[in-house]
C-alpha cells in the first residue's frame, strides 16, 4: 500500500469506511506512512525497501502486528536469527535490531498518532520494543569472522599467476571461456590494486577510467572514479577516485589489453567495463564464484575472499 501521505493521515482519509481486514489494513498504512517517512528524509529506494522487507519478515515471524509485539519478540527473534545451519552474523543481528527500532520509534512518536489510533481501534498501542539490554552494541568497529584475513603477496602471486594460466588452458584446449577468463583476472587485480570492493568494481564504466597529469606515464589509466563507494545511513552511493600508484602500475598494462582489444569481442558499446557474453554486467555471485573455484584449485585457506 501506498498513500502519498505520513502518518495516520491514510487511514483517516478513507471516512466512514470501514475495510474487510481492520489489522492487515493498519499494518500496511502503518508501513506506506514509514515509508513516506523515509522518502521525505531523502533515502533511497533500496535501503527503504530492506527496511520494509525486515519489519514483514518480524512481523511475519512474531505472527503479530506491531501493536501487539512485545520485548520478548525482539529476544526470540534475535535467537531465532543466531542458531540454525547458516546463523546470522553479528553485523547482521545488529541492523535488524536497528531497523525494529527505527520503526517503533516512528510508530509510538506521538506527531504520527499512531498510538492514539491504534489504542482507539484494538485497544493496544504500540511501544519500543528495542531497549539497551536486549540489542546487540557497535563496539568495535570490524564485526566480521575473526577467521577472515588478507591474502599474503605469496597467495596473492599464485591467485594471479594461476587466473593468467587459467586464460592459457583455455586456448590451448581451443575451448570457448578465453576472453572471460581474461576479464576476470583483470577484474581480480583491478580490485587489488585499486582497492575496490565487489559492487564498486562490478560497477565501473570505460568512461571511469581517468587521466593523471601528476602521472602522465599511466595514459588514461591514470585514476579510477569510484561512482558507486559506499555510503552511510541509506544515503546512496558515494563517489571517490583512487590514483594509480607507481608500485601497482602493472595494473595499466592488463586495462589497455581488455579495453583496446578484448572488451571489444565483448560489445562495440561504450559503458559497463566488465561485461558478460550476454551483454550484461557481472555479478557479485559470480565475482565470489570465480574467485573460490580458482582459491580451492591452489588449495588456499577456505576464508580467503574477495
Amino acid at each position: 500500500m501506498s498513500s502519498g501521505h505520513g502518518g495516520a493521515t491514510a487511514l483517516r482519509l478513507l471516512g466512514n469506511v470501514r475495510p474487510l481486514d481492520e489489522k492487515q489494513f493498519v499494518y500496511d498504512a502503518m508501513l506506506a506512512g514509514w515509508s513516506d517517512q523515509q522518502v521525505s528524509r531523502g533515502l533511497v529506494a533500496s535501503t527503504i525497501q530492506g527496511r520494509i522487507l525486515t519489519i514483514r519478515r518480524f512481523e511475519a515471524f512474531t505472527g503479530r502486528y506491531p501493536w501487539e509485539w512485545s520485548v520478548g519478540d525482539v529476544e526470540d527473534y534475535t535467537t531465532h536469527a543466531k542458531s540454525g545451519a547458516r546463523p546470522a552474523a553479528r553485523s547482521t543481528i545488529r541492523a535488524y535490531q536497528m531497523i525494529i527500532r527505527l520503526f517503533c520509534e516512528y510508530l509510538c512518536d506521538g506527531r504520527y498518532e499512531w498510538a492514539a489510533e491504534c489504542e482507539r481501534r484494538f485497544g493496544q498501542a504500540p511501544q519500543q520494543i528495542c531497549h539497551e539490554w536486549n540489542t546487540t552494541a557497535h563496539l568495535v568497529d570490524y564485526e566480521g569472522r575473526a577467521q577472515r584475513r588478507a591474502l599474503t603477496y605469496d597467495e596473492l602471486e599464485r591467485f594471479f599467476a594461476a587466473a593468467d594460466a587459467r586464460v592459457e588452458s583455455i586456448l590451448d584446449q581451443g575451448r570457448k571461456g578465453a576472453l572471460a577468463a581474461l576479464r576476470d583476472a583483470q577484474i581480480f587485480k583491478t580490485i587489488y590494486a585499486y582497492g575496490l570492493r565487489r559492487a564498486e568494481a562490478v560497477g565501473l564504466d570505460v568512461a571511469d577510467m581517468r587521466s593523471n597529469g601528476a602521472a602522465p606515464r599511466f595514459g588514461r589509466f591514470g585514476a579510477v572514479e569510484v561512482r558507486w563507494s559506499k555510503g552511510s545511513r541509506g544515503s546512496g552511493p558515494r563517489r571517490r577516485s583512487v590514483l594509480t600508484v607507481p608500485e601497482l602500475g602493472w595494473v595499466t598494462q592488463g586495462l589497455a589489453q581488455w579495453v583496446d582489444h578484448a572488451r571489444p569481442r565483448f560489445t562495440d558499446e561504450a559503458g559497463m567495463l566488465w561485461p558478460t557474453e550476454r551483454g550484461s554486467r557481472v555479478s557479485l555471485r559470480y565475482i565470489d564464484m570465480r574467485f573460490a573455484a580458482l582459491r580451492d584449485q591452489l588449495g588456499l585457506p577456505p576464508e580467503l575472499s574477495v
